[in-house]
């Protein structure tokens, strides 16, 4: 996909914290996601394919359309697929902005963590709007690193979280995207949008997400950006250390973390306005 810098990076730990995230959030944010046999549908912004085993795996009849413009993560994706046994998955290299596909191809669009790492989402949703057949839906998910608490409190994780969302703030992304994506696909044109929240709780009785998501996933990405935060000069080490250290320390036994997801699903007007 084309898009501002990624901030995460793409190194091999980077990767297994995407697959990490998603294996972690299957029934949250994918409860509701499948597609009928004999669709045709696009996932926008593939990558490393962690969404996309998923997606062929609960629409097992449906043909899906991975692209991104990355040829690394498109080989990385297949093979992910392959492993996992699927054979409803056709591969291709686009960019996000033109995707080579003529108007009203898919049935449906499906879009997840990508839009907060572009700097023109509106024009990327309009694209792939053109796509759709009358009556089919666009799906986004996102998040929001806003909406993170946890206890026990530190304002130096918190010093440390706003590190990341500078950064992408200033790669042209936002991180804040998750709480926006209502008026945003009304702008993009979409109709009967509808959006839900899906908050991740973890306390100690839910060890799969300690180590999935608090561990894995959230303080994982945010420890991630620690060389580019420093070089920026948005902390010193000691302070970002702390931070990281006490995002940690939320995954003991007596800790908890709260983060919230976005799910958003708009549809094509049967005739355009």
């Amino acid at each position: 996909m084309s898009m501002a810098a990624y901030v995460h990076g793409y190194s091999a730990r980077e990767r297994e914290r995407l697959v990490d995230q998603a294996t972690a959030l299957v029934d949250l944010l994918h409860c509701d996601t499948s597609y009928p046999a004999g669709a045709v549908v696009l996932e926008a912004g593939c990558g490393v394919g962690a969404q996309t085993v998923t997606l062929a795996r609960q629409s097992s009849g449906a043909t899906i359309v991975a692209m991104d413009l990355s040829a690394d993560l498109l080989t990385t994706a297949r093979g992910r697929v392959a492993d996992a046994g699927l054979r409803n998955v056709v591969f291709g290299r686009a960019d996000l902005y033109t995707p080579p596909f003529a108007p009203r191809t898919f049935d449906h669009v499906f879009v997840c963590f990508v839009l907060e790492h572009l700097a023109r989402p509106v024009d990327a949703v309009r694209g792939l709007r053109r796509l759709l057949r009358p009556g089919g839906t666009l799906t986004v998910i996102e998040g929001d690193h806003g909406s993170t608490y946890f206890h026990p409190e530190s304002a130096d994780a918190r010093r440390a979280i706003q590190c990341l969302i500078e950064l992408q703030a200033r790669a042209g992304g936002n991180s804040l995207i998750g709480r926006s994506l209502y008026p945003l696909l009304v702008e993009a044109g979409l109709a009967q949008v509808r959006v839900s929240p899906r908050l991740v709780y973890v306390d100690a009785s839910r060890p799969k997400l300690v180590e999935g998501f608090t561990k894995n996933t959230f303080t994982a990405m945010v420890e991630g950006v620690r060389q580019a935060a420093l070089d920026a000069g948005l902390i010193d080490a000691a302070t970002f250390d702390r931070g990281v250290a006490d995002l940690y320390r939320t995954a003991a036994a007596d800790g908890t973390f709260c983060y919230t997801f976005f799910k958003a699903v708009g549809m094509e007007p049967a005739h355009d306005p």
